[in-house]
């Protein structure tokens, strides 16, 4: 089992206060809180975040998010009937600008999700997945210990 390397809020704690700051922005803006949560989570995925996604399931689950779409949306693309059309646009966006150094952002993505966001909502959903790619670097990087879990 690893260990964790580092508390970077420890040591620097006004790296934190930067990341809340965009965190609270993205909490305050007009998503819904369970497609900013499926973004977090989808995100997180990508990443490998173990942290983040204990977290953001648990998140969602207590709003009361389906399981299911949890469970199922690393593969959202074979369960369309599960997700809205926002949710299927907002998760194809979170994917290709979580591996944005593979190909950018494609103009057929950016046109599906111009679709059905406006744009501060565009800039508000790329925003979201913004920080929750920062929140995933910095776990896994410095390997962030799991909360224990509840028994």
């Amino acid at each position: 089992m690893s260990h964790q390397r580092l508390n970077t809020y420890e040591v620097e704690p006004d790296a934190l206060k930067a990341i809340m700051a965009m965190e609270k922005y993205v909490r305050k803006s007009a998503l819904d809180l369970k497609l900013r949560e499926l973004v977090k989570i989808r995100a997180s995925q990508i990443n490998g975040c173990a942290w983040c996604l204990d977290m953001h399931t648990r998140d969602a689950v207590n709003e009361g998010e389906d399981p299911r779409r949890i469970f199922v949306s690393s593969a959202w693309r074979e369960a369309p009937e599960l997700y809205t059309d926002r949710e299927q646009a907002a998760l194809e966006l979170t994917e290709y600008v979580t591996r944005i150094g593979e190909a950018g952002v494609p103009d057929d993505v950016w046109h599906r999700a111009k679709a059905v966001f406006d744009d501060n909502e565009i800039a508000q959903l790329l925003m979201a997945i913004c920080v929750i790619n920062v929140w995933n670097r910095i776990a896994v990087s410095t390997r962030a210990d799991l909360p224990t879990l509840d028994t």
